[in-house]
């Protein structure tokens, strides 16, 4: 069987939750019995979101094989339950990059390079690439952006040149729009999905499904009149409502029959007559019904925008949901707490995250909340700098080093903690240069660490420069401080906790990123199971 090519566009707004369609999608797809792979387009002219604000993008989210990509992607993984690669996220700055390296190279034998064909063969290779990989039935690509966006039309021009390369019968070409309800009218219009429609038709792609986000049931006469004037058979005219949690919306999808569309239109033949969503029933069941409720503080840099930690908040939740609980975050801003009024800040959190971050900025509220966690025997978790700064503090006010510090946030300390990797030593750009991607970290027998993984040895995803200096680790570790997880090498230290309280466990590592709505990830599972009364 041909490999088969969906390719999802958006129109009218922006964050149309285009990404959970195509996850969604994927997931349906996957629960029929097929091979499924998916990928991202990004219009903008970075090389990554590695070096952009999380104001500007939200959360980097990081593949097993190092690549920094779109949180997207993160929910990509979380529907379909795949570990996706450097393959599945495309920007413009990649693609151009390449094209100007084959052109230094020579490779282009002396041509004019141009946006067709160079520009677009280049998108192309990219979704060949995912293509190419082994046993894919399906390539889902989704392109970021808007339809009538100047800097998406090369890649729309790629996807509608696939058509002609790989057949009609290949190819199939979804697009989300939005209906809004105009109250004033009370009504919902259906013009601006009618001109997103011909904007699409006028770079040359005609969709074979439209997908209506909208925020109450679109009426049957809408539907019909949408298909007629976007020229499409009615039945492919689907509506994405609003819905109470993420993890409903496949289950929306498929009883509007949208992957039995996408395969009569592709001739799949899949090897299950339908998607089998039993358990995925079963988790909306039981998210639609949690009977207990508990509240994590997050403190971090940049809570003004939740997405900056959006799998971190996944990542909860999902843990929540194994015990029955409802897991409501409260965002402290850490530049607002201070030695003073911590406590009053945080006395109602039945548990305290401190995630990543970079710069100065709010460290010393970070240092506020792990105190407060630490002596107040709250439930803690801290990830990245969370972990980094978990050492600093333990280091200053137990051991009393008082210029401890992360030679990442102070010139020359006295006493660096935490210091640079020595690999980074020489290092001077910025994008891409971290210590990234899945590392192995062998755990401590008897550790809270170890009786959370049930293994020795476990696999998990990093994106950070500085590590906990070695140097400081006898001493810590004399008062108290136990090193829990370490580099198969003993060189580096990855988990840090404390054996005299509740739960207070930090990684260096990002754990959420390999969370699965039901398989939650084990430090987030015993960290929500220490926040819950009686269990």
């Amino acid at each position: 069987m041909s490999v088969k090519y969906i390719f999802v566009t958006g129109g009218v707004v922006s964050s149309l939750g285009k990404g959970i369609t195509a996850a969604s999608l994927g997931r349906l797809l996957k629960n029929r019995g097929l091979n499924v792979t998916i990928q991202k387009f990004d219009p903008y002219i970075n090389i990554d979101p590695g070096t952009m604000s999380p104001y500007q993008h939200g959360e980097v989210f990081v593949t097993d094989d190092g690549a920094e990509t779109d949180l997207d992607l993160g929910h990509y993984e979380r529907f379909i339950d795949i570990n996706l690669n450097q393959n599945s996220n495309v920007t413009t700055g990649k693609v151009y990059s390449s094209v100007i390296r084959k052109e230094r190279r020579g490779d282009y034998l002396g041509g004019t390079v141009q946006v067709i064909p160079h520009v677009t063969n280049e998108i192309k290779d990219r979704v060949y690439r995912a293509g190419n990989e082994a046993n894919v039935d399906v390539v889902i690509t989704e392109i970021g952006g808007t339809v009538g966006d100047i800097e998406s039309l090369p890649f729309l021009e790629a996807i509608r040149q696939i058509k002609s390369d790989v057949g009609v019968e290949n190819t199939m070409y979804l697009h989300c729009t939005l209906i809004p309800h105009l109250p004033s009218a009370g009504e919902m219009k259906s013009k601006p999905t009618q001109h997103s429609v011909k904007e699409l038709r006028s770079v040359g792609i005609q969709p074979n499904v439209i997908v209506l986000r909208t925020e109450q049931a679109v009426p049957a006469d809408m539907k019909e009149k949408i298909a007629l004037f976007c020229d499409i058979d009615k039945n492919a005219v689907v509506e994405c409502r609003d819905a109470d949690t993420l993890y409903q919306v496949p289950l929306d999808l498929q009883a509007q029959k949208l992957d039995t569309i996408v395969c009569d239109h592709l001739n799949l033949e899949s090897p299950e007559p339908e998607a089998e969503m039993t358990e995925w029933k079963a988790l909306v069941e039981r998210v639609n019904h949690l009977s207990k409720k508990i509240t994590i503080g997050i403190v971090g840099k940049y809570v003004a925008l939740p997405d900056a930690y959006l799998s971190i908040a996944e990542s909860l939740k999902h843990a929540g949901y194994t015990f029955d609980a409802d897991v409501d975050i409260c965002w402290f801003n850490s530049e607002e707490i201070t030695p003073g009024n911590a406590a009053d800040q945080l006395k109602e959190m039945d548990g305290i995250l401190v995630p990543y971050g970079f710069g100065h900025r709010g460290v010393e509220g970070k240092m506020s909340a792990i105190r407060y966690a630490r002596e107040s025997n709250v439930p803690f978790f801290g990830i990245c700098l969370g972990m980094q700064l978990a050492s600093v503090e333990f280091a200053r006010n137990v051991l009393g080093y008082e210029n401890a510090a992360s030679a990442e946030l102070v010139e020359d300390p006295e006493d660096p903690i935490i210091d640079l990797l020595p690999e980074q030593k020489d290092v001077e750009d910025l994008g891409g240069t971290l210590r990234l991607g899945l590392y192995p970290c062998k755990l401590k027998e008897g550790s809270v660490a170890k009786a959370a993984y049930g293994e020795e040895i476990v696999y998990e995803r990093h994106r950070h420069r500085y590590e906990f200096n070695n140097f400081y680790r006898e001493a810590l570790e004399e008062a108290g401080f136990v090193v829990s997880g370490v580099s198969p090498d003993n060189r580096l230290v990855e988990i840090v906790e404390l054996s005299n309280h509740p739960f207070f466990v930090a990684s260096q590592f990002h754990p959420e990123f390999v969370s699965r709505p039901t398989r939650p990830q084990p430090l987030f599972r015993e960290f929500i199971r220490s926040a819950l009364p009686n269990e």
